[in-house]
């Protein structure tokens, strides 16, 4: 099954909570701490597989999360930190975040690597809580959360040259003649389900040519199979439109010329932009004849025009010529240019205060950093949580807010009496 879109969830590993311990031996208060600090967790890292043809491998399983790092331990050991979880994709996936659309990475090369998630930080250890007045604390701090983040995974095929062109026109014949893949052939429409690429050997060089399938009209609203797949076509340089002037379908060989080029222009005006060489096919069939001499006449002039048939193989030399003399005066493919999106942790310390009443409210990144190294039923801790307040000027603040000895203050969840 071809996949060329998945939308999965991942999440880095938890950091480890830092340990809260203590070693008995003579001269230190209450044997003198040592708990050790946690680990790190685990990152989520992508990297780019050339092995790789499709996202089939994230169709049925959409999430993934990397290892939490484990606790830390006694004798001031740190804890293991998680490892990290590699998810590897083909060339050619762009990577989004699936809420705010924006990219985080287009993995264009083969072994690319892009750590898209950060593992949390570990828990400092009660070891790291020592100070010239605190001797034997008995708190320790807990590992960092990390938030699931949503994603989209978007294949856009890389190659040189894209193959376009109606259904059952001989775009897979072609293919199949000029390079060594061996894509489905037979004679109804929707023969080719997903885009088929081919390795195409040119004396001592060699370009790359993609087979999309599904265009019809309509294609860029929707209809057939295309809009599932011309975003393959926008990382090639070139086209190779392909048309059946023989006309056994039962359309007209130049409609369809026209109307091709609309749906691509529909999709994007980059498309229509693109260098486009046209190609003639079956002209081995009866009536063919006719039909070339009369497109001749009508699009001569803005594209270069070469007759063949598929199935004879002539006039397959001179298409390869020609799509190669085209491509060296070409920019190579490129990676896409964008804005990069990051998932970034927030700054720490920072913090809100909410009057309501009687009752105030503290929210912001400070609480949840106070919410890991707080211990609620212990005094040492309390006295660190009360420290940290008057420190950053919050003590000072609800004052000037208009505390008293009757206001209750909310931190994390956790109420407190306000004592002036």
């Amino acid at each position: 099954m071809f996949v060329d879109r998945a939308f999965i969830s991942i999440k880095a590993g938890d950091g480890g909570n830092g340990m809260t311990s203590f070693i008995h031996y003579k001269g230190k208060v209450s044997g003198g701490p040592d708990g050790g600090d946690g680990g790190k967790g685990g990152d989520i890292i992508f990297v780019a597989d050339k092995h790789m043809t499709n996202l089939s491998d994230y169709y049925y399983k959409t999430r993934y999360v990397a290892e939490n790092g484990a606790p830390g331990e006694p004798k001031d050991c740190f804890g293991k930190a998680g490892k990290d979880l590699v998810l590897r994709v083909p060339l050619g996936t762009v990577i989004k975040d699936r809420e705010s659309g924006g990219i985080i990475a287009d993995m264009f090369t083969d072994g690319q690597r892009k750590v898209v998630l950060v593992g949390g930080d570990g828990g400092k250890g009660n070891a790291k809580f020592t100070n010239s007045r605190r001797h034997a604390p008995h708190f320790s701090q807990t590992g960092e959360k990390t938030e699931t983040k949503r994603i989209v995974l978007e294949l856009k095929t890389i190659a040189d040259v894209g193959l376009v062109g109606f259904p059952n026109v001989g775009k897979s014949t072609i293919l199949s003649k000029i390079t060594k893949a061996r894509p489905k052939i037979a004679n109804y429409h929707f023969t080719t389900l997903s885009p088929n690429l081919g390795v195409v050997d040119y004396y001592d060089n060699q370009f790359v040519v993609a087979d999309i399938p599904g265009l019809i009209e309509g294609a860029s609203d929707g209809a057939g199979l295309g809009i599932e797949f011309l975003r393959h076509i926008e990382r090639t340089r070139m086209l190779v439109h392909v048309i059946d002037v023989s006309g056994v379908e039962g359309r007209d060989p130049y409609d369809d010329y026209l109307k091709i080029n609309a749906e691509l222009k529909n999709y994007s005006p980059l498309l229509a932009k693109l260098k486009q060489i046209v190609v003639l096919n079956k002209t081995d069939m009866y009536g063919a004849e006719e039909n070339v001499k009369a497109i001749k006449e009508k699009i001569g002039r803005k594209h270069r025009i070469v007759c063949l048939s598929a199935i004879t193989g002539e006039g397959l030399d001179k298409l390869k010529k020609i799509i190669y003399d085209t491509l060296v005066k070409l920019p190579p493919v490129k990676p896409l240019e964008f804005e990069e999106f990051n998932y970034v942790k927030p700054e720490r310390l920072e913090y809100e205060i909410f009057k309501e009443g009687e009752t105030f409210v503290i929210e912001g990144t400070l609480v949840e950093v106070l919410r890991r190294n707080v211990v609620m039923d212990d005094m040492n801790s309390l006295a660190y949580l009360q420290k940290v307040l008057k420190d950053r000027g919050i003590i000072d603040q609800l004052r000037k807010m208009g505390a008293t000895d009757k206001s209750v203050v909310i931190i994390g969840g956790e109420e407190f009496e306000f004592i002036d």
